[in-house]
């Protein structure tokens, strides 16, 4: 699901003809294997992919990689995905579209995250 306003620019943007090489994702999930599997499908793709294990990671990856995509875990221990999301919403720094990720979603959490 994409959130924030970006629900066709996610496939478009996986879909431009431009190098997937340009294209960066960040991979936000504090779980190691998953987010180790994300990771390495994506470089098979061709996407450079960064990864950060925590919302702290997170903000400092952001920052200083400036993605063009962000998939993020909801539910992780220091901060969760919907708590982040908001804060870089409500910031107004936001530039990228944010696809959230979970194995325990609900259709509340899912709700909550279209509205930021």
């Amino acid at each position: 699901m994409a959130i924030g306003g970006y629900s066709g620019i996610v496939t478009d943007l996986l879909m431009t003809p431009v190098s997937k090489k340009q294209i960066k994702v960040l991979v936000v999930d504090d779980e190691p294997d998953i987010r180790s599997l994300v990771q390495d499908i994506l470089e098979d793709e061709g996407y450079t992919v960064s990864t950060a294990e925590s919302g702290e990671s997170a903000r400092n990856a952001r920052r200083a990689r400036r993605p063009d995509l962000i998939l993020l875990d909801i539910w992780m221990e220091d901060i969760d995905g919907i708590s982040l999301l908001r804060e870089w919403s409500e910031s107004g720094d936001l530039p990228c579209p944010v696809v959230m990720m979970s194995g325990h979603g609900t259709v509340e959490t899912a709700v909550e995250a279209t509205r930021l």
